[in-house]
């Protein structure tokens, strides 16, 4: 199914002012009064407002991000229309505190915030690598925006070193220059729909792309992506939630089957460059080809990205706001996709601690974290989940720390032994199948198992990170879920691009 341009402006016009119409009609104050013609006026302003300030489009500017460790730099590459705007025209400000950057758009003449997003990006993940203090790399990234009617400031900023975000570049656009380029580029891929609850800007977007598909394997691609869908829409708050999201998918063929895996010395110039041995790490997987990603993906509505790998090898990743990306034909992939989309939709981080990673660790000091799921616990008492936290509960919570690492270190050295001895992936299913079941088993037979608390190991840290509950989707491949403190932070983002 396509998506014209003009369809969409006039669909989404009427289902605004229709939806703000029915919304103020029913409004409900706190002492249970509703009300009826005031709202409703109020309501219909609103919606003018926002045609005001922003038109049907949506302004994409791509820039690279350029640096090492030490030092980043900023340049813009160009300003283009990225098709209609689907997201939300109600919630225009962030409020979520979630990302390691934020773009803000200001109205130039007034100094008014129009819009704003916290997103995390390749380079912040990448500047954390040992490579970063040796070498500098340039990454490719954009920003995505309602289409402003009049020249508006856009600014990113970054968290510093107590959190606070901290301007880092800005740039003046105006929409009118004949440097913006209005034209949308033309379709890639045909789009077609899993399941839709309602009008885009109403709704969560997800769009499933594949990478290493051939023509001859769409069908394939096709069943990769109701399977993965239905399994995410099965795990919780997704499953209850499920009404306020719309899920696409689009067919976009390879040359050849497969992406790269450098580690196995396996080569693919597949459709959307993904590639296994991200930041040098051999099951990180990630694409570094930005423009091509979000041209390939405007031809659809979407608010976040999937990047499904027609591969066996377990791997996978995920970057808040930026990309998914997950083997399908894994024996782990509904682990691999749930997880690795923890971190694009909910901001969440990576709960383990004794696995390989390509970030240094270790550091004396331990700022704490942004990512909702994850404490520094400087102060017990201002724990960021402490309102989960039931009475009696120990801050920090005790738990077999020491039989589980026990435990995990004896799988990740057989893990690195059958990677190097390139192992079949048969060998590997069959050592994580063994390992769930021992972690499985230990992590709920525990005094506070199904307490929520602070236990201590979390974010790649042994030491002074802790995580909300002992076991985790976001810990391990458990069949477990979410924990609470996760599944909150979820539906704070479902809130924040859906209206009901």
């Amino acid at each position: 199914m396509k998506y014209p341009l003009k369809s969409w402006r006039a669909m989404a016009g009427v289902v605004l002012l229709c939806a703000a119409m029915l919304a103020a009609a029913h409004t409900e104050y706190r002492d249970g009064s509703t009300t009826g013609t005031g709202a409703l006026r109020a309501a219909v302003a609103a919606a003018e407002n926002v045609d005001a300030d922003f038109a049907r489009q949506t302004m994409r500017v791509d820039y690279f991000h350029s640096g090492t460790a030490k030092e980043e730099h900023i340049s813009l590459d160009r300003v283009v229309s990225d098709g209609p705007w689907s997201g939300s025209r109600t919630r225009l400000l962030d409020d979520l505190n979630l990302g390691k950057y934020l773009f803000e758009v200001t109205h130039r003449a007034t100094n008014r915030l129009l819009y704003s997003r916290g997103f995390s990006s390749v380079y912040g993940e990448w500047e954390t690598t040992g490579e970063a203090k040796k070498i500098w790399r340039t990454f490719h990234e954009s920003l995505r925006f309602p289409w402003p009617r009049r020249p508006v400031q856009v600014t990113l900023k970054k968290r510093d070193a107590e959190n606070v975000f901290r301007e880092i570049w800005a740039t003046a656009i105006d929409p009118n220059s004949r440097f913006v380029v209005p034209a949308d580029v033309a379709p890639r891929g045909r789009v077609w729909t899993l399941f839709e609850n309602g009008p885009p800007a109403d709704k969560v977007d997800l769009l499933l792309l594949g990478d290493g598909y051939t023509a001859a394997e769409m069908d394939k691609f096709h069943a990769d992506a109701k399977h993965l869908t239905e399994a995410l829409f099965l795990e919780e708050p997704f499953r209850h939630r499920k009404t306020d999201f719309n899920v696409r998918a689009m067919d976009l063929a390879s040359a050849e089957s497969g992406v790269s895996r450098p580690h196995a010395g396996v080569f693919h110039r597949s459709a959307l460059a993904t590639q296994y041995s991200s930041f040098d790490s051999e099951r990180y997987v990630l694409t570094y080809d930005n423009r091509t990603l979000r041209e390939v993906a405007s031809a659809a509505p979407y608010d976040f990205l999937v990047i499904l790998l027609n591969e066996r090898t377990y791997g996978g990743g995920g970057i808040f706001h930026d990309q998914t990306t997950a083997a399908a034909s894994n024996a782990f992939s509904i682990y691999l996709f749930v997880h690795e989309f923890g971190h694009n939709f909910g901001g969440l981080g990576d709960e383990y601690y004794t696995s390989d990673v390509a970030y240094e660790t270790g550091a004396a000091e331990k700022p704490e974290p942004w990512e909702p799921n994850l404490t520094a616990l400087h102060n017990p008492a201002r724990l960021k989940w402490k309102d989960l936290v039931a009475e009696g509960t120990p801050i920090p919570t005790p738990w077999e720390k020491e039989a589980f690492e026990t435990q995990s270190r004896a799988a990740q050295a057989e893990r690195r032994k059958l990677r190097a001895a390139g192992a079949p992936e048969e060998a590997m299913e069959k050592l994580f199948r063994e390992e769930q079941a021992r972690e499985t088993k230990l992590l709920a037979g525990m005094k506070y198992s199904s307490k929520v608390g602070a236990f201590e190991g979390a974010g790649y840290e042994a030491k002074g990170l802790y995580r909300p509950q002992t076991d985790c989707i976001m810990f391990a491949r458990d069949e477990v879920g979410f924990c609470a403190v996760c599944r909150r932070a979820i539906e704070r983002v479902i809130d924040q691009y859906s209206r009901r």
